[in-house]
Parts: structure tokens; C-alpha cells; sequence
């Protein structure tokens, strides 16, 4: 097999990888079928019972170092957020902040925050910044990000909205942000929103959307519902709705139909807000 046959079975391997992944599954079945039937029929062997080992030799559980790291870090990212009365002041105490480990990772030295308008009705939220994303400092202004320009532009948006994302450097090989530097990011990202004081949340792919609103549920079962986002001291209360991250769409172009009709509820509704859905 040729090298070049090579690689696109590679990454026709990769996007299929990639698809189920962003659909919530997260096993595979048997390369051989089994008969459960059968396989029903035949008692299985007894094992012997473990031996319960005496409550005086079972250990206390401890927190781990890891989790108290975390900890002080988002006691420390509270403290920057809350100090910071403009978005400016909290760009700033991004590129300050030292807690989240990505950006001693995958990250260039400057912080990835936000474009768009400050004042903008829309906040699209995204996951994390990619290798274009740390190369300016701005979020989605690669091949995503271009392609969510155009369809925020055929929606009527591209002056109505601020980006951002659930983490603001960049994790190493473009992986996924994991819950917990999502965590250690999430009150800047909250303090985001009080300073714009948006109509509503547009959360773009299953991590984003997992994050914002606390649910585990794959994105294809996310997508195009709205859901109540709630700030940590339930000050600040907002619509939100879950689509497919424009990643997603370029690698599974048939799925924009579905991401086109989350963006046209969504403008629906931000136009008449009072409208019941």
C-alpha cells in the first residue's frame, strides 16, 4: 500500500473515531459475534470469595495531590475574576494566572479569551483553543472557526456575538480539555459572561456543552434543546443550547443541515425573546 493510501486510510480512521466520540460512545463491540444464548446455558465457574481484609487495615480515603492543586487553583481563579471589573482587567488576569497546567503544555505565552463584541446578545462558547487559535491569540480563526464565521454571517450574527472558549490555552496535540482544567478555567469563563451580560449561550461541541451545563449525555442527544444555565451563586440565569462543534461539521459534512437548524431555533428566539417555545 502506498504511502499516501496510507494516510487518507488513516484519517478516514481518525474521523469515523472522531464522530462516535463526539456522539457519546465510548465502547466498541467484539470483532467476532458471540450467541449469548448459548453462552447463557453454561453455568459459569465459581470463584473463590476474596478475603475481606479487617476494618482496622482498610485506609481512610485521602485527597489525591492532584485534586488539591486543582482546588487552590480555582480558589485563586475565583479571587482574579472577581477582581477584575472589565474584560480587559480579566484579559488580563488570564495572562497572569498560572493554575491551569496547559499553559506550561501546549500553549504559546499569551492567553487565547475572546473576539467579538463586548456587548454582544450571543456568547458562543467553544472548547479549547487550536494550534491557528494559539498562533493569534484570538478563538476560532482556523478552518472551524472560519466556518462558524460563515454560517453566524448566513444567520445574521456575525455582529451579535463574542467567542470564546471553556479553556484559554491551547491543550497539547489539540486534545480535548479535560474536566478538571475545565474546572480551573470556569471562573473566568463565568465572569465572562457577567461582564457581557449576554441573551443567551450558543455551547459548541460535547465538552463545552458537558461543562457549562453539567450533563453527560453525548452531543448528538444535546444538540438543539434548550437548557437553563445558572451562574455559581445563582445571581445570573440564561438560555442555552448545545450544537455540534464546526470541527465536527467539517469532518462530517452531512451533519450541517442539523447545526444550521440549532442556529435558526436559536436566532429565532433571540429575536423574540418572549416568545414561547
Amino acid at each position: 500500500m502506498s504511502a499516501a493510501a496510507e494516510a487518507t486510510n488513516a484519517a478516514v480512521a481518525e474521523s469515523l473515531l472522531a464522530f462516535w466520540a463526539d456522539a457519546g460512545v465510548d465502547a466498541m463491540l467484539l470483532d467476532e459475534a458471540v450467541d449469548r444464548i448459548e453462552a447463557g446455558k453454561v453455568m459459569p465457574p465459581v470463584r473463590p470469595a476474596a478475603p475481606v481484609a479487617p476494618l482496622a487495615a482498610v485506609a481512610s480515603p485521602r485527597l489525591g495531590a492532584g485534586q488539591a492543586d486543582i482546588s487552590a487553583a480555582v480558589a485563586q481563579a475565583q479571587q482574579l475574576a472577581a477582581a477584575a471589573q472589565g474584560l480587559e482587567a480579566l484579559v488580563a488576569a488570564i495572562a497572569a494566572f498560572e493554575g491551569c497546567p496547559l499553559r506550561f503544555e501546549g500553549a504559546a505565552t499569551k492567553a487565547v479569551v475572546y473576539r467579538g463584541d463586548p456587548k454582544a446578545p450571543l456568547l458562543v462558547i467553544g472548547e479549547g483553543p487550536g494550534a491557528d487559535e494559539d498562533a493569534r491569540g484570538e478563538p476560532f480563526v482556523g478552518r472551524a472557526g472560519k466556518l462558524l464565521d460563515r454560517m453566524l454571517a448566513a444567520a445574521g450574527l456575525t455582529d451579535r456575538v463574542l467567542i470564546t472558549n471553556t479553556v484559554f490555552w491551547r491543550p497539547p496535540g489539540n486534545r480535548t480539555p479535560t474536566p478538571a482544567e475545565q474546572a480551573i478555567c470556569a471562573p473566568f469563563l463565568e465572569r465572562i459572561i457577567q461582564l457581557v451580560q449576554p441573551k443567551m449561550l450558543l455551547l459548541a461541541g460535547g465538552a463545552s456543552a458537558k461543562s457549562i451545563l453539567k450533563r453527560e449525555e453525548g452531543i448528538l442527544s444535546l444538540r438543539g434543546r434548550w437548557f437553563e444555565w445558572r451562574s455559581a451563586d445563582g445571581s445570573l440565569e440564561l438560555p442555552a443550547m448545545p450544537t455540534l462543534h464546526p470541527a465536527f461539521l467539517l469532518r462530517q459534512p452531512a451533519a450541517k443541515k442539523r447545526a444550521w437548524n440549532d442556529l435558526l431555533t436559536l436566532t429565532e428566539r433571540l429575536d423574540r425573546p418572549d416568545r414561547p417555545l
